[in-house]
């Protein structure tokens, strides 16, 4: 009975902060109690056991040591390093403080927390820095597109990548566009806002449409235009998530700073900010208020709150125009039947219901159905040597369910869980804005809406 250790309390300890400004957030010692005092409620709850691995490594490790608090550090890396940020554990946890509990467990804040100690520590690996930086990546591969991209089809070059950088060699890799988002821009609307239009709304493409699927955008564009958007499309760089999944916060501020600096003008004026991915708009109202909290600069804490505040996700932005009578329904084309729709882990975790889903429901014809399972995919989690595998098994549901939809059209509003669904079933989703822009179109799609159900 000697080595008994003391009974764990739930109730938050003074460690507990989440925003990287605060000294403490940087002290292990600090920490330490947090991660016990969450390892040991998550392993009596375990009610989280299915979302990822961090919880049965977790789980089994506990039963074997008897006490959270003799948990080998080992272990502890390996909680950390399965957890891809999906952020389902904490929408579907009752001990958070959204939920208005005591306890105010947030599990994936507090991973990414001990992952940025551990590399502030022993330093950021290089793939990591790598991962983090897609804007450098994408700037380097619209140089030379072609060669870009049939270098990252051989096979010599991915296996010499997977032992040079830990990148899967089978891990797809998106394409490189041969015309990028805002060189599109430049050509079709000249500056960085339209001439014209009722509604002001900056068109956040993200950096996975500005390097590698700037259609997305293209359609986005069109669809705020058609429904009499002023769109503003200044010139805006990563969101940092990336960086913060590699345990590089001081990149990942760096990356909310010059965002949040280059929209807050445009809030001024009045203008909503609609973003196309649902991992970017949840970095602009939950982490960016968090990353950029210095009492230093409360300034720029302000305008992040500002920011946040304005931010949509892009289907979210679109049905409030339809809410308010804004919303122009005069569809010429339909997929007409069962479309797949796959809702994306970081919309889930925004509380903002399936908006893409709902808008593609007023196409006359259309019935979505759907898939909320995560695709396993996460940015760069999916990428690396050790969980690719990994990744498709946590993604099986989801793509068992696409599949046993038994529909024409797939959609989704991530366009890297896309990649994950071409990579496990061989099929490219849609994003529901290009859905919605083909519908507009007689051309769009092959069954032509009657004339009597086009609504104006």
């Amino acid at each position: 009975m000697g080595d008994l250790l003391p009974e764990i309390r739930y109730t938050p300890t003074s460690g507990l902060t989440y925003n990287p400004n605060d000294p403490t957030y940087w002290d292990r010692a600090a920490l330490q109690p947090e991660l016990d005092r969450a390892f040991d409620l998550c392993n009596g709850c375990r009610l989280c056991f299915k979302y990822c691995e961090s919880f049965p490594i977790l789980f089994t490790a506990v039963e074997e040591a008897g006490d959270v608090r003799r948990l080998p550090a080992r272990l502890t890396d390996q909680v950390i390093d399965a957890c891809f940020q999906c952020k389902q554990c904490y929408t579907q946890c009752p001990y958070t403080e959204a939920e208005g509990h005591e306890f105010k467990l947030d599990v994936p804040r507090l991973l990414l927390r001990a992952n940025a100690i551990r590399r502030r520590e022993s330093g950021v690996p290089l793939r990591e820095r790598l991962l983090a930086n897609p804007d450098l990546l994408g700037r380097v591969g619209t140089t030379l597109p072609m060669l870009a991209n049939a270098t990252n089809r051989s096979r010599a070059h991915r296996v010499l990548m997977e032992h040079a950088a830990g990148i899967h060699r089978d891990a797809a890799l998106p394409p490189f566009a041969s015309e990028t988002f805002s060189a599109w821009v430049r050509k079709t609307q000249g500056g960085d806002v339209t001439p014209d239009g009722t509604h002001k709304v900056v068109l956040h493409p993200t950096c996975y449409v500005q390097w590698n699927k700037p259609e997305i955008g293209q359609a986005a564009h069109r669809v705020l235009r058609h429904n009499e958007c002023q769109v503003a499309t200044p010139g805006l760089g990563c969101c940092g998530m990336p960086a913060l999944d590699s345990g590089d916060v001081a990149q990942a501020q760096k990356a909310a700073e010059a965002t949040v600096t280059a929209l807050a003008p445009w809030v001024d004026r009045g203008y909503a900010v609609a973003v196309v991915n649902p991992t970017c708009s949840l970095m602009l109202r939950q982490e960016y208020p968090e990353l950029l909290n210095d009492p230093a600069n409360p300034t720029l804490h302000t305008q992040a709150l500002l920011v946040a505040a304005a931010t949509r996700d892009l289907g979210e932005y679109l049905h409030q125009q339809r809410q308010a009578g804004h919303f122009r329904e005069d569809f010429q084309s339909t997929p007409a039947g069962t479309v797949a729709y796959h809702a994306p882990c970081h919309l889930r975790a925004q509380n903002i219901g399936f908006r893409g889903r709902d808008l593609m429901r007023r196409i006359p014809g259309v019935t979505p159905q759907l898939v909320a399972e995560c695709c396993g995919h996460d940015g760069t989690w999916a990428l690396k040597t050790e969980h690719h595998t990994a990744s498709l098994e946590n993604g099986r549901r989801a793509f068992e369910g696409m599949a046993e939809a038994d529909a024409t059209v797939w959609t989704t509003e991530c366009p890297l869980a896309g990649l994950q669904f071409q990579q496990a079933c061989g099929r490219e989703p849609l994003h529901p804005i290009e859905v919605l822009d083909r519908a507009y179109r007689a051309d769009g799609f092959p069954t032509p809406v009657p004339t009597r159900e086009r609504n104006p």
